[in-house]
């Protein structure tokens, strides 16, 4: 009984990870990424279509997103989905392709990217505590019903507490190399 609090706990903080690495990824560095253009919508024929399926994405070089939709018509609502997203990028629309120019980030916009990471990173750490909160209260519980031992419980708390200390961990990890990518010029 108790690895199977442990196990489900586990997954409950490896998907509070995955989403904090997926919201990691969308946050623009100084450095082409086609990750930033997850979230972009396009309206196709009057249906919000992901940018990935109309189009072919690369990244020529680090400052340079190139899009080559797949129909030439949709290029100009391509070009204006990405003007009307927060992303703050120009798309150059030549008929055939969209260029979009990955410009440097000012001074305050990395430290406003780095406060929203540190803001990322602390509701990861609220899912892992609260995950760590609900194996506790289960294990307390079983404990009550004489499912398991003091001993039991007591080793389960302190797997769990391991457990929830390695994610804290990672999740500072992963915002230390985050505000390295924002930062390096």
């Amino acid at each position: 009984m108790v690895n199977q609090v442990y196990e489900k706990t586990n997954q409950k903080m490896q998907k509070a990870m995955e989403a904090l690495r997926h919201e990691l990824s969308k946050l623009r560095t100084g450095r082409a990424s086609l990750s930033v253009l997850d979230d972009i919508r396009v309206d196709y024929y009057g249906t919000p279509t992901p940018l990935k399926q109309l189009a072919s994405l690369s990244v020529p070089d680090p400052r340079t997103i190139v899009i080559q939709p797949w129909d030439s018509s949709a290029a100009s609502a391509i070009e204006k989905s990405i003007q009307k997203s927060d992303l703050g990028l120009n798309p150059a629309n030549d008929g055939k392709v969209i260029r979009i120019p990955i410009p440097q980030l000012n001074e305050e916009r990395r430290k406003d990217l780095v406060k929203m990471t540190h803001k990322y990173g602390e509701e990861c750490k609220v899912s892992v505590r609260s995950a760590r909160r609900d194996a506790n209260d289960e294990l307390k519980s079983l404990m009550k019903d004489s499912k398991i031992t003091e001993d039991d419980e007591r080793k389960g708390l302190e797997r769990v507490q391991k457990l929830t200390d390695n994610f804290i961990k990672q999740v500072d990890e992963a915002l230390a190399h985050k505000e390295k990518d924002i930062m390096e010029v």
